[in-house]
């Protein structure tokens, strides 16, 4: 695949998940932001396999993926990048993480989806999406866009469906909650990619024009 169809490709990505993450918010609004009934259906299913063994394995990616993990994550992997002398790289990552938080906090404060009454992790009311599933879908999606590895999208794949049932299970957000933080997530890491490739792609090809036309001396017109 040419860099110009990866780059056309997350687009299309970014704006499908975006026009899907827009549609789910509308249901929910419709319903008022109460629980949908797939996710009283999946919630009765997470409080029926509930044990205490499960309730602390849930928590290691509560906690991993909570904000202080995901800064001191965010901030090994930008410097594992820069000192790979990939800087770009880095900063496009970096600009993800600042975007998907900055984007989903707000909405969830806008929202004020409630959460499940007996959540066992956070109470506040910013149910709508899921910070920790966004951010997650996020870190996966990009380093996957970046690093090109088969390896990074199927462990990153798994570590987003853990944090998707985590969030689930700990009953801080209902089943719709997480689905839109993976929608949200794609979408900020693949159009934030594909806006850096634009760019990258532009400057190399200026480079490449001032390669092939490098400026000659002017000739004087004058005889001496």
């Amino acid at each position: 695949m040419t860099e110009a169809s990866r780059g056309s490709t997350a687009i299309v990505v970014g704006a499908s998940a975006t026009l899907a993450f827009v549609i789910l918010r509308a249901v929910v609004a419709w319903g008022g932001h109460e629980p949908l009934a797939v996710d009283v259906w999946w919630h009765d299913l997470m409080l029926a396999l509930t044990s205490d063994v499960w309730i602390v394995v849930a928590w290691v990616p509560a906690v991993v993926g909570g904000t202080v993990g995901m800064i001191v994550i965010g901030v090994i992997l930008i410097v594992v990048l820069v000192w790979r002398r990939r800087r770009g790289d880095a900063a496009t990552l970096a600009v993800a993480m600042v975007a998907v938080v900055a984007i989903g906090a707000t909405m969830a404060a806008v929202i004020g989806r409630t959460r499940p009454a007996d959540s066992l992790a956070e109470s506040v009311a910013t149910s709508f999406p899921s910070g920790h599933t966004a951010v997650a879908t996020t870190v996966v999606v990009m380093l996957g866009l970046l690093l090109r590895r088969r390896a990074v999208w199927v462990a990153g794949a798994a570590w987003v469906l853990l944090m998707m049932w985590s969030r689930t299970y700990l009953q801080a957000h209902w089943l719709s909650d997480v689905v839109a933080g993976l929608l949200e997530g794609v979408a900020v890491a693949t159009l934030v990619w594909a806006c850096a490739e634009s760019v990258r792609a532009r400057r190399l090809a200026r480079s490449r024009r001032a390669a092939s036309f490098p400026d000659e001396p002017i000739e004087s017109s004058v005889n001496p």
